[in-house]
């Protein structure tokens, strides 16, 4: 399968509103981060995790045309609100797109979208909106012929998901991960790609450091370790250099093939 780093950056996005910071003024597209999502194109479709509010800009950019399922990690908005862009998916799929979460999730993007959801409210029933199914996952799913394993994350005071598909996993948005989750990542077969997040080079309250994902990356066995989520604290010139063998930075539009 294929994956593609759609977006790379923390919840502001890289440059932020009103910043004149180095990585903020750089003119490395490397330092240029929507927000944080990732498409999986694998054999019996396309996967994509989280809809970002920037899932528009980042469907042009890498000429995406179908989506076949949506993941969910949790509920913060820039993770979820640019849900309603998948109505413009609808037009090359043949029914609803089914889209993933925990029940948290499911049941909270159903009463804070229920113009898709519910009866439409104010919005006129015959409105074009996303054609949506929302769905629970809490044990190992066959999605677009892949084994799908939603992985609990501790992320501040919020329990979250991320996700093991096959031997890649994708854990974003995360500042510890509990044993039980160790496991599930480790499984039978090591972990090939791991993509984490990792907002800068200091300790936060709900987010992994560098220096912590890098630890975590350990804990799980992954041979190959991707950051993500990234604030502007983070120059990817002069970060890379710093990295340990195996270690790298995302950036948007980074592509890879994880056999």
């Amino acid at each position: 399968m294929n994956v593609r780093i759609l977006g790379s950056g923390t919840s502001t996005g890289v440059p932020v509103i009103g910043c004149g910071c180095e990585v903020c003024s750089s003119t490395q597209s490397k330092n240029k981060r929507t927000r944080a999502s990732i498409l999986i194109e694998a054999p019996g479709g396309n996967i994509l995790i989280d809809t970002s509010p920037d899932l528009r800009t980042q469907a042009l950019a890498g000429s995406i045309n179908r989506i076949d399922a949506v993941l969910y990690t949790h509920l913060h908005a820039d993770h979820l609100h640019g849900i309603d862009d998948l109505r413009s998916f609808n037009r090359f799929k043949d029914g609803p797109i089914p889209c993933y979460g925990s029940k948290e999730s499911v049941d909270a993007i159903a009463r804070n979208f229920g113009y898709i959801f519910g009866d439409g409210g104010s919005i006129d029933s015959g409105g074009w909106k996303p054609d949506l199914t929302l769905n629970t996952i809490d044990t190992t799913t066959e999605i677009c012929a892949l084994e799908v394993t939603p992985v609990e994350l501790t992320h501040g005071r919020s329990v979250v998901l991320g996700y093991r598909l096959n031997n890649f996993a994708y854990l974003t948005d995360c500042n510890a991960i509990g044993e039980a989750s160790l496991e599930l990542l480790r499984g039978q077969a090591s972990i090939d790609t791991l993509v984490i997040g990792a907002l800068r080079q200091r300790p936060h309250p709900s987010h992994f450091s560098i220096g912590e994902a890098i630890e975590a990356s350990k804990a799980i066995g992954a041979k190959r370790v991707i950051l993500t989520h990234m604030g502007h604290g983070i120059d990817y010139d002069k970060e890379t250099k710093l990295l340990p063998t195996g270690v790298e930075l995302a950036y948007d539009g980074m592509s890879f093939e994880v056999l």
